[in-house]
């Protein structure tokens, strides 16, 4: 299905762990990584084709993730002829996408890379928000940095984790300071 300018409807997914690292997958027998994406089938909202191409992508269900943000507008990329069949070019000319913002909110061990018969990665890593900038395929980077960007206004605010600073906050909160013990140095 493709729009009168010759681009396909498709989704983004950008996944973050708890550290706001972002899901990175290896396309599979290549060398090649990526976002998860796909086609929005007819009759299918971006919300629809997003959950079930995360579910058949890196075996994610609905109940694993909160969508954090979504992109306003589609976002398009012009796919070079070399990558197109030769059926399809003159017709066919990129994707236009919806992107993705969404937290992991079960354990990372919940990915499922063969959960569909036709995997799309054979491996995966967490990442810095940023570095896949640095390795998506050229003709991608355009559309990969405007949705992170748009998106990162949105990246959910990191709580600190260790004990000795939340007590320390909740002490000058409270405008009580800690008491000085006899016998130690300040």
């Amino acid at each position: 299905m493709l729009d009168r300018d010759g681009f396909r409807p498709n989704v983004g997914i950008i996944l973050l762990n708890q550290k706001n690292q972002v899901f990175w997958g290896k396309r599979i027998r290549t060398h090649s990584w990526q976002f998860p994406q796909g086609g929005i089938d007819r009759g299918e909202t971006p919300e629809q084709a997003m959950f079930r191409e995360l579910q058949e992508e890196v075996g994610l269900l609905a109940e694993h993730v909160r969508i954090v943000a979504r992109t306003r507008d589609w976002l398009r990329y012009e796919v070079p002829d070399r990558y197109i069949r030769k059926d399809a070019r003159g017709h066919y000319k990129g994707q236009k996408q919806i992107w993705f913002l969404l937290q992991l909110v079960v354990p990372d061990h919940a990915l499922n890379l063969r959960a569909s018969t036709h995997p799309e990665f054979d491996a995966w890593r967490w990442n810095d928000y940023w570095v896949p900038l640095d390795s998506v395929v050229d003709f991608k980077r355009g559309v990969y940095e405007l949705a992170l960007t748009e998106l990162s206004r949105y990246l959910p605010r990191q709580e600190t984790k260790s004990r000795f600073l939340r007590q320390g906050l909740r002490h000058s909160e409270a405008g009580d300071a800690p008491q000085h013990r006899p016998g130690t140095h300040t």
